[in-house]
C-alpha cells in the first residue's frame, strides 16, 4: 500500500454506485474513524438530465441512467464545494461509477479528494464502511 492518509474531522465521505449515493461526515474524535450520515442522493429526472451528447449504440438504457446519475452526483458535489460545505473528500464507488464521476467532476471537487476507493459499499453498514475506509487510509 501507499502512504497513509489522514482523514480530517468533517471530511465528506461519498459512498456511491450507479443508483444511489450516501454522504457521510467523518468524525475524528478518536483514533478510529467514525461516520455519521449526512444525506442520501438518488437519481432525478434521468430522461431530462442525461449525460452530454447522444447515447452510444453499445450503451444500454441502464448504463445511460447510471452515467446520468454520476453526472448529477458530480454536479451536487460541485454545488456543495462551491458553497464551502467541505474541504476534504473521500470517494468510494464501484469502478464504473468512480470512472464516470472522475470524467464529469469539476476540478475544484477533484482537487479535494484525499482518498479514492474502487469498492461497492452502498449496501454495507455504516460501521463496515468506516472500517474499510479507515483501513484504506492507513
Amino acid at each position: 500500500m501507499g502512504e497513509s492518509v489522514s482523514i480530517p474531522d468533517q471530511t465528506l465521505v461519498v459512498v456511491a454506485d450507479g443508483h444511489q449515493a450516501i454522504l457521510f461526515r467523518a468524525q475524528s474524535t478518536s483514533e478510529k474513524l467514525s461516520l455519521s450520515e449526512d444525506t442520501r442522493l438518488t437519481p432525478k429526472n434521468l430522461d431530462e438530465d442525461g449525460p452530454s451528447g447522444s447515447r452510444p449504440e453499445e450503451q444500454t438504457p441502464r448504463q445511460t441512467d447510471e452515467a446520468t446519475f454520476a453526472k448529477q452526483l458530480a454536479d451536487a458535489l460541485f454545488r456543495r464545494k462551491d458553497a464551502n460545505d467541505f474541504q476534504h473528500l473521500v470517494l468510494v464507488a464501484d469502478p464504473q461509477t468512480l470512472g464516470q464521476l472522475r470524467d464529469t467532476m469539476h476540478k475544484i471537487v477533484s482537487e479535494s479528494i484525499i482518498l479514492s476507493l474502487d469498492k461497492e459499499l452502498t449496501n454495507h453498514s455504516v460501521s463496515e464502511i468506516a472500517t474499510i475506509v479507515d483501513r484504506a487510509a492507513n
